[in-house]
């Protein structure tokens, strides 16, 4: 007889464990110290929720093959954006991609590209945000984007 598989509120279950670390790993490559710091905010008070965002998020979605990290990125950039209210997300996602390769004026392009769908305040509040991202990473941004 086999056991069956822990479900998935069992977020202690070596599987579950397992997706964690895993997803853990994948977010540590993309988003370096400012993820886990995400994950560990979440540990007093939503441990699942921080479970789920590592080895859900990043684990199971994050790292799926058919879409590069930058592209990736620049998908979270736009929903982000589109969200609204999503700044300390998009903090965090505007550090990531630029660690894996997108240059400024790839991401206020995205930025600018997202005001034709979402609206101006949302895309000036993400503007917003990366400037303050650029200026604590000491990056140049765009002066005049093309």
């Amino acid at each position: 007889m086999t056991s069956a598989p822990a479900p998935q509120h069992d977020i202690d279950s070596p599987a579950n464990l397992a997706r964690r670390r895993h997803g853990q790993a994948v977010l540590s490559q993309i988003d370096g110290h400012q993820g886990e710091a995400v994950i560990d905010s979440l540990a007093d008070i939503s441990p699942a929720l921080g479970h789920h965002v590592a080895a859900f998020a990043f684990g199971d979605v994050y790292d799926r093959p058919d879409l590069d990290p930058r592209s990736r990125q620049l998908v979270t950039l736009g929903v982000l954006t589109a969200l609204g209210g999503c700044e300390p997300q998009l903090k965090v996602h505007i550090g990531a991609a630029l660690n894996v390769g997108l240059r400024p004026e790839e991401i206020i392009e995205a930025l600018l590209h997202a005001a034709v769908y979402c609206g101006f305040p949302r895309a000036l509040n993400a503007t917003f945000v990366a400037r303050e991202v650029f200026s604590a990473r000491g990056v140049t941004a765009p002066a005049h984007p093309s």
